[in-house]
């Protein structure tokens, strides 16, 4: 038999639908002007790779605009292939690539910045506008026309059972040893929703594949492209330092009794920040940890490997290239600790109120009570997106936020009199941590705080900067003191000098 049908009748076991394949080109003829696509993809992870692009050659040849639904950001160029082609009108729920971001900055793309938990419930509730097509990167397709995802679950089933038509990538790269890994639930329409009956971190609930009627299926593209590899930085001296007191606080809640060392099930954001934090966990005297998180970084296979994590739940594996071989190379060793979910599972504020979840996600900026802002750079230009903390810090045990005290090489402070956009407010922020020290705010009402972040977070010059502010402030008294007209002027003199810092 030749090599082409055994790769066939393996990755597409439903005969009648191989004869469904065809190019990235006649695949993407499937999309026209004014449709909603929801693709696969969460950060970087099984992101469809083929019919994109082709759609984005199309673009530039024939105008043609299109909204955009994800699971989360994707790799291998595509969102800046499409942004740079005219081809987004809108794009949702998240982004991270610097094209789409300027084009998002500049107006020309409407983006809608959603918590991830939220978009596919808008979907199936009919509250925005359908899903026309969706393109699915897969192993395989199984017996019965059920698709089985590849690193990422993301919104893809989701995607693929509410749109009209699917077009599938079988991705020859991917192992099929993913099959297996996945667990598809489904929340059903209320008033007929139950439980989702998620009691621990290792349950299983659903399906491996994504059962939809097969004559969905209109087209099928074979490629070989693997996925992009993630961009985190190596662990510095001051992500080392934020693992540190993270890891001390974590001891004297032990010492407490409030914790155990096996601590809570851990969310961790994505970036290096939070990647650092976990990887940091590896020296601390923790054991039997589990993970009820989005991505599953280079840090998840560390524990993996130093044998202190049991077991890791996840939406998606986005990995370094280095980490990614050796991981993929030898699967079966974590396979059975492993498990990939929809995001709408990963991320359900019941299951992490249940769980009892530890989540850490990273700020732009705080401010002195405890307001965070993880998208808008100086509160009007879009970074990334709100991504899952949100659906995580409103919902967790302990929700933790973690950034650098200083950003451009201390022209910025990352903890300002108020912040510029608020993501994350007060009242769902209990640790704020950063390489000089960590505020825990738990029980403080906001004059309080005030002072446990200047004096734990904050360096000089900006500390003392902070409590000048601070004590003005309070002459004007209120429970949340502020000078209004000062409260933006350091936002405003970086605008006008490049620096926070007084000339």
């Amino acid at each position: 038999m030749h090599h082409d049908d055994h790769v066939r009748q393996d990755r597409i076991r439903l005969p009648l639908l191989r004869e469904r394949i065809t190019s990235a080109a006649r695949a993407a003829e499937w999309i026209s002007d004014g449709m909603t696509v929801g693709m696969s993809g969460f950060t970087r992870a099984g992101d469809a790779k083929a019919v994109p692009l082709a759609l984005a050659e199309r673009a530039r040849n024939a105008p043609l605009k299109i909204t955009l639904m994800t699971g989360a950001s994707l790799g291998s160029d595509i969102d800046s292939t499409l942004a740079q082609s005219g081809a987004l009108a809108r794009r949702m729920p998240f982004q991270a690539d610097p094209a789409l971001r300027a084009a998002i900055n500049r107006g020309e793309v409407m983006f809608v910045d959603q918590h991830l938990s939220e978009t596919v419930e808008l979907l199936r509730t009919r509250q925005i506008a359908p899903v026309d097509v969706a393109v699915i990167e897969a192993v395989a397709i199984t017996e019965d026309g059920a698709i089985i995802p590849t690193t990422s679950v993301g919104n893809s089933a989701s995607f693929a059972i509410l749109a009209d038509k699917v077009i599938v990538e079988i991705n020859l790269s991917q192992s099929p040893e993913l099959e297996g890994l996945h667990d598809i639930f489904i929340p059903k329409h209320r008033p007929r929703r139950e439980p989702m009956p998620l009691m621990n971190v290792s349950d299983r609930i659903g399906a491996s594949a994504i059962a939809i009627p097969p004559e969905k299926i209109v087209a099928i593209v074979l490629t070989e492209k693997h996925d992009s590899a993630s961009t985190i930085l190596p662990p510095d001296e001051e992500t080392a330092a934020i693992a540190r007191h993270l890891t001390g606080f974590f001891n004297a809640e032990i010492a407490q009794g409030r914790l155990t060392e096996r601590l809570m099930p851990i969310q961790a954001g994505i970036g290096t920040i939070a990647n650092a934090v976990l990887a940091g966990l590896v020296d601390g005297p923790f054991r039997n940890l589990t993970m009820y998180s989005e991505v599953l970084q280079d840090s998840t296979f560390d524990l993996f490997d130093a044998g202190l994590l049991d077991f890791a739940s996840g939406s998606s594996i986005t990995l370094s290239e280095a980490k990614g071989r050796q991981v993929f190379a030898d699967f079966g060793r974590y396979k059975d600790r492993l498990v990939l979910r929809p995001q709408e599972v990963s991320n359900h504020p019941e299951v992490i109120r249940r769980l009892g979840i530890i989540a850490i996600n990273t700020a732009l900026e705080c401010d002195i009570y405890g307001n965070v802002n993880s998208t808008h750079v100086s509160g009007t230009h879009m970074m990334n997106g709100i991504g899952g903390s949100g659906d995580f810090a409103r919902n967790a045990y302990l929700s933790v936020f973690a950034t650098k005290s200083v950003a451009k090489g201390g022209k910025i402070s990352s903890i300002v009199p108020m912040v510029s956009h608020v993501d994350h407010n007060e009242h769902d922020v209990d640790i704020i941590v950063t390489e000089a020290g960590l505020a825990d705010l738990r029980g403080l009402a906001p004059r309080e705080r005030a002072q446990r972040i200047i004096n734990h977070c904050v360096a000089e010059p900006y500390k003392a900067m902070l409590r000048e502010y601070v004590e003005e402030a309070q002459r004007g008294g209120g429970q949340t003191p502020h000078v209004l007209e000062k409260a933006f002027s350091w936002h405003v003199r970086y605008r006008e000098t490049g620096s926070m810092l007084p000339t």
